[in-house]
């Protein structure tokens, strides 16, 4: 549909007036006039523009738009095959009443529908097929805020010349912002608008600082609504509560959660260095895999077993509250001979994309000798950003140098996203080379470190 309220109105906004010797008969005996509409029909009202308090009552104007008289006979068939045409509105029927009781006026979208040669070839053999002459009609009706999409009011009220998209993500019953400055100062009806035009939401919150350092959360201000962080989502059919202030949760990551998930099977085990509230842990430990799941961060940790609880895999997933290093030195090295031994399928999930990389280097030596028979070595699958020219290749490299051993021709890089210009998420998985597991005496290790700080902004 148009972007109503960045256009200027070329026309008046009266209703035509037609005059018999220029007219054409409608099947209802009404004279309309085949003349090409204006596409641009829609004005932004001078009230609204610069507004930081949201006055609804601004957005209102009359507003006029193209229309076929229908036979209520075939009016079902006609919008059926009129459906890429006719008007598509928040609150605004397709269908009004006509003169005549056995005909209705079906409304269009003022900017497909120009004339009368704006009809695919489908349509007007469709309208053909049903009698339905394809002389336009002009219908006026009013226009409201409630008739309007998010965009088209924040474009409105917003000065010109501006950007007006804005990042978002949905939490539940939250919507996530990441203002730009020239929208700060409008912060407060861009809150209030937000939360207008999501059913369901109940809060707003703008993101006022970069990810917490330590635990991957940020501070936040209520921008609308209520200050309840308090989330419940469902992602790929598991069901995750936290507390969004406190927590990391990045719902633009569910396709790249559901792709790792579907590389386990019944009988795997899987450990998660950097956890969170569970979204690889739950879903794994749901397909029946052993995980051993782990998160720094106090609250992800006791959200994590909730969500274990939440989604009946608490026997299944053994959670840790632990720096990734200490981890990996710890719970994970202990249980690897055993599975080693076993030839079971082990998975090793980094999910921290501005460090994991980094953290590579605590498998150096990892275990002190080389157990007796092994022909399965885990495989990582270790995140990371990358600002490079070539982000494939500075991933493989950073991770080979973190390992001490080169990957080149040994692993596999994932695309996940972009997350900023000129910022890519990847993920490079590989099987742990033997020569870095069993690299080192034990007496050689690197200490663990008992916290990492991260310096990078994870979006």
């Amino acid at each position: 549909m148009l972007r109503y309220l960045s256009r200027v109105l070329k026309k008046s906004q009266t209703p035509v007036k037609l005059r018999s010797s220029d007219s054409h008969l409608c099947a209802t005996g009404f004279m309309v006039k085949p003349v090409v509409m204006d596409a641009k029909l829609y004005r932004v009202p001078p009230a609204v523009r610069g507004m930081t308090s949201l006055d609804k009552q601004a957005f209102t104007q009359s507003i006029t738009v193209p229309a076929l008289c229908v036979s209520t006979r075939v009016l079902n068939k006609v919008i059926k095959s009129l459906r890429k045409s006719t008007i598509q509105r928040p609150g605004i029927a397709r269908v009004v009443n006509a003169e005549s009781d056995d005909e209705r006026l079906i409304l269009l979208d003022p900017r497909r529908v120009t004339s009368t040669d704006s009809f695919s070839a489908a349509e007007v053999e469709a309208l053909r097929s049903f009698d339905v002459p394809t002389e336009l009609r002009f219908h006026e009706l009013t226009l409201t805020y409630d008739n309007l999409k998010s965009e088209e009011v924040l474009e409105a009220i917003l000065p010109p010349g501006q950007d007006v998209s804005s990042g978002f993500s949905r939490v539940g019953h939250i919507i996530h912002m990441n203002l730009r400055d020239h929208q700060l100062p409008y912060k407060t009806v861009i809150g209030q608008v937000m939360m207008d035009k999501n059913p369901g939401v109940t809060c707003v919150v703008n993101k006022t600082n970069v990810i917490d350092t330590t635990y991957r959360n940020f501070k936040m201000e209520v921008l609308a609504g209520e200050e309840d962080m308090l989330a419940k989502v469902k992602e790929n059919g598991v069901t995750y509560e936290f507390d969004f202030s406190r927590v990391y949760w990045n719902p633009r990551l569910s396709t790249e959660h559901q792709r790792v998930v579907q590389l386990v099977k019944r009988g795997d085990t899987v450990f998660d260095v950097f956890a969170g509230v569970g979204p690889f842990a739950v879903p794994a430990a749901r397909a029946g895999a052993e995980v051993y799941a782990n998160d720094l961060n106090p609250e992800s940790f006791r959200w994590l077993q909730h969500n274990s609880r939440v989604n009946k895999v608490s026997n299944r997933v053994r959670c840790f509250n632990l720096d990734g290093r200490e981890f990996v030195r710890g719970p994970l090295s202990q249980q690897l001979p055993a599975l080693l031994q076993s030839n079971a399928n082990v998975h090793v999930v980094m999910n921290l994309p501005a460090l994991a990389l980094d953290f590579l280097d605590a498998f150096k030596g990892l275990l002190p000798q080389q157990a007796p028979e092994h022909n399965k070595l885990p495989t990582i699958h270790c995140y990371g950003f990358s600002k490079d020219e070539n982000p494939e290749e500075d991933v493989v490299r950073r991770a080979s140098q973190s390992l001490g051993f080169p990957l080149n021709g040994r692993c596999s890089v994932h695309f996940v996203r972009n997350v900023a210009p000129n910022k890519d998420m990847m993920c490079v998985s590989f099987t742990l080379p033997e020569e870095v597991l069993f690299g080192l005496d034990q007496d050689e290790r690197e200490p663990a470190h008992k916290k990492q700080k991260c310096d990078e902004t994870t979006t």
